[in-house]
């Protein structure tokens, strides 16, 4: 069991964990929630020892970490999976550690296989990718059979088959007696693996109950209920029979009614009850999500902001008509083919080709002007010698070649 009390850390000005007091029970998957910045790795730095706190303490099975005699053998942590040297092979870096803590060889083969590493065991893990560096860690993490494991964010990078894997190690590990204490912003992935929450902000507790407790207590469930669009004097009618019940009710934008305050079975029979026939009655409950977001909602230090370029479009090519030099003309853009199945063009004709621009018409060669007639008794001009061109080497080659 992992338990601290009164932790607090502070780094000068800034206090990152402030009088934080839990429990992570055995036997359950305690998830390790907040906003980033909240404190959680800090945290998970002073369970392992990595960080003095200022104030407070914690303790794994009673003892602080550093006074745990062969704490690997105990505690098992995956805080970052790329705090690995590059040039050692998956094989080599789980095998270094085991050595460390007097780990026999034979458990290194076993984890490797137990992440499906063991085909690449004698890969260097400069080479690895993300989700690969993950196994890798998770593998270290479970290298001396620990009773108490950490977890960092152990499914980033993975894929969904990598994802299910973890989800399904975390129960597994659970349901044998371990204590798991998991970090995540994967509210998804939490919602089915976690047993318990652990919520901090601003490195201050806000949540330690159950998933189940804590949707129910950050969110409003409700019941959708929807009437026949084509009859809208029936929807008025069922919303005065909820309000007068005590029902609040919201309109939805898809014509839905939002219904909160009443059960299911309260809502059916005050449709029966008023004649009207209802298309669509289920219940809704929030997602945790939906729970999370509400409770931290004051507590989230980044923040984005509007971009101040969105929208913005730079000036089109070309110029048209209109005030001083003319303003942009849009390009024309040929539509595309719409998604599906369209008929295919005949044999070779691409209907989205450009078309090839007309040939200009050739203009008619002038006339040339009739000389002027000569004055009476002047003698006629010698006619003009005919230009003489010399023959270009490509020339002479072509006479020769045609004389050949």
């Amino acid at each position: 069991m992992i338990e601290a009390i009164g932790l607090t850390k502070r780094y000068g000005a800034k206090t990152a964990v402030h009088n934080l007091s839990f429990q992570v029970r055995p036997g359950t998957v305690t998830g390790f929630l907040g906003p980033n910045g909240s404190g959680k790795s800090t945290t998970m730095r002073m369970i392992l020892g990595l960080d003095r706190p200022t104030a407070g303490s914690v303790t794994v099975g009673g003892h602080p970490f550093r006074q745990l005699p062969n704490a690997p053998r105990q505690v098992g942590a995956l805080l970052d999976a790329k705090a690995v040297h590059g040039g050692r092979t998956a094989r080599t870096h789980l095998l270094s550690l085991a050595q460390l803590s007097g780990i026999p060889a034979a458990r290194v083969d076993e984890v490797l296989g137990v992440v499906g590493l063991q085909d690449v065991a004698r890969r260097r893990s400069k080479g690895f990718s993300l989700g690969m560096g993950q196994r890798l860690g998770i593998a270290a993490a479970l290298l001396g059979d620990p009773q108490v494991l950490l977890f960092d964010e152990p499914v980033n990078g993975l894929d969904p088959e990598g994802i299910l894997w973890v989800r399904n190690l975390m129960k597994r590990l659970a349901s044998e007696g371990r204590t798991v204490f998991v970090s995540s912003h994967l509210m998804s992935e939490m919602a089915v693996t976690a047993d318990h929450l652990i919520v901090i902000g601003r490195g201050q507790l806000l949540a330690d109950m159950s998933v189940t407790d804590f949707i129910s207590a950050n969110s409003a469930d409700f019941a959708r209920v929807r009437t026949a669009p084509i009859d809208p004097p029936q929807r008025e009618k069922l919303m005065s029979a909820l309000t007068e019940s005590g029902g609040q009710v919201l309109s939805e934008p898809d014509g839905a009614l939002r219904v909160t305050g009443l059960p299911l079975p309260r809502i059916s029979d005050l449709a029966h009850d008023a004649d009207v026939r209802i298309w669509e009655l289920s219940p809704h409950q929030a997602s945790l999500e939906e729970a999370y977001m509400r409770m931290t909602q004051g507590a989230v230090d980044y923040r984005s902001t509007a971009d101040a370029l969105e929208g913005f479009q730079p000036p089109q090519q070309g110029w048209g008509q209109g005030q001083g030099y003319g303003t942009p003309v849009p390009p024309v853009v040929q539509e595309a083919p719409q998604q599906g199945w369209y008929a295919p063009p005949p044999p070779g004709q691409n209907p989205y080709a450009t078309p090839a621009p007309a040939a200009a018409p050739v203009p008619a060669p002038a006339a040339v002007p009739a000389p002027a007639p000569a004055p009476a008794g002047a003698s006629a001009p010698a006619p003009a010698a005919a230009p003489t061109t010399q023959p270009t080497p490509r020339d002479s080659d072509s006479n020769n070649e045609d004389a050949r």
